[in-house]
């Protein structure tokens, strides 16, 4: 699964910076090109739920297959999009079914105990951002020759038809077995009342769904998935998104105006932006390796843990809008790259530590969702936020934290710190 989330993010980064260019000499404007750009974020936002959800609903293989391979669909006919329109329906099965990093992530959930999923989460954002890093490296040198963008896109779906391969090749009766064992033991003890009745299917449901639903008619699987969507929406995991799109948002408005104000603050060229950028990537690697030893040094207190590394971003986060100085900038970006990835991790161990692993493709679904609001959200903030100072996208970034951070303090009475963070019995 490493393997494959490593080559999943090395394909789509190879292409993603190249598709402005080349919807541009397709002839079309930058208004047609923005509309396609935000369908593709409308798709993904009403999608990730549901499909996550399917997988509960149908079992991590066939999900995980069919995502993969719809994507390497939209992908191939991005690499046959000859004219606007072409362009535009490729982006249709890509923006509903590119969701294999999230169902992997439930993959992985139900595979591991809940003492190790920081740890093996990190190793696994991990690789996925060893990939981020080195594929626009690859798809602009492909992009030097002659119909390089055609090239890359091929590259692409060849990339994710091998993933589907080695997603084909895993263990899954292995998987099944300690899933359902993993279960047992758990029992209910991670989820509060209402969270359980909501949320914890007995294993003989989960059994018979995981083998026969996927086949099913459609129309079943709808009314489960809906039902399953329900119980999230009525569960005490409001906080938890609360602060998930809190900080999301905090850290895109940081990025969101990053090389602008460093040339308006300091003078600083866009290339020494992009360097400094890629050096956070590099340590955000980092970062995921060294969870295993920060968790153990809390006790693997996952909500402690993210309580004080969304306080730390923060800081650093309040340490660049105030920086006087270029090298107050590098400082804040080395050590932010350390917290918003243990952040991130932290998060998702939360809402799966709260809503419990036989929902994990719902809840990382719902959670893909929340982020994908504010991703539409980010960018008209710091829009008006820049109409007042460069500082102010991230001065407004802080304020978001601190809400978060209130928010986590308010409610962290429904937590007992008893190793892995687990809801108080109602």
């Amino acid at each position: 699964l490493f393997l494959s989330s490593f080559q999943d993010l090395f394909g789509v980064s190879m292409v993603v910076p190249l598709m402005n260019l080349h919807i541009k000499s397709l002839g079309a404007s930058h208004t047609v090109a923005g509309i396609i750009g935000s369908l593709y974020g409308v798709m993904q936002l009403f999608s990730s739920t549901f499909v996550g959800c399917w997988s509960d609903i149908v079992g991590r293989r066939y999900s995980l297959l069919a995502c993969i391979l719809l994507s390497a669909l939209g992908y191939f006919l991005l690499g046959n999009s000859t004219t606007v329109f072409l362009f535009a329906i490729s982006r249709v099965p890509v923006g509903i079914f590119k969701h294999t990093l999230s169902i992997s992530k439930a993959l992985l959930s139900d595979l591991v105990s809940e003492r190790d999923r920081p740890l093996v989460m990190g190793r696994f954002n991990a690789a996925s951002s060893v990939g981020f890093i080195l594929g626009p490296v690859v798809g602009g040198y492909l992009a030097e020759f002659e119909g390089g963008f055609y090239q890359t896109s091929f590259i692409c779906a060849s990339i994710f038809l091998l993933n589907g391969g080695l997603v084909w090749m895993l263990p899954w009766s292995e998987e099944n077995t300690s899933n359902r064992d993993h279960y047992q033991d758990k029992g209910t003890n991670s989820f509060s009342a209402k969270s359980n009745h909501d949320l914890h299917l007995n294993s003989a449901t989960n059994s018979a769904v995981t083998n026969r639903s996927f086949f099913q008619s459609p129309w079943v699987q709808v009314a489960a998935v809906l039902k399953k969507i329900k119980g999230i929406a009525c569960s005490n995991l409001w906080d938890v998104f609360l602060v998930r799109f809190l900080m999301s948002v905090a850290i895109l408005l940081y990025y969101s105006n990053f090389t602008l104000a460093l040339e308006e603050r300091f003078g600083v060229k866009p290339l020494f932006a992009g360097y400094l950028i890629s050096y956070s990537s590099a340590l955000g690697v980092l970062a995921g390796c060294l969870l295993g030893p920060i968790t153990r040094l809390y006790q693997h207190n996952t909500y402690r843990l993210l309580l004080h590394s969304s306080t730390f971003t923060c800081v650093l986060i309040l340490l660049y809008a105030s920086a006087l100085n270029i090298w107050m900038v590098i400082l804040s970006s080395t050590f932010l790259a350390f917290s918003t990835t243990i952040g991130r991790t932290c998060i998702i161990d939360l809402e799966l530590t709260v809503g419990g692993n036989e929902a994990s493709g719902t809840l990382l679904g719902v959670g893909q969702s929340v982020t994908s609001v504010g991703r539409i959200i980010a960018p008209v903030l710091s829009g008006i936020a820049q109409e007042f100072s460069p500082c102010g996208p991230p001065s407004l970034a802080v304020g978001l934290a601190l809400v978060a951070i209130v928010i986590m303090n308010a409610n962290k009475q429904k937590y007992r710190s008893h190793g892995s963070v687990k809801l108080k019995k109602q």
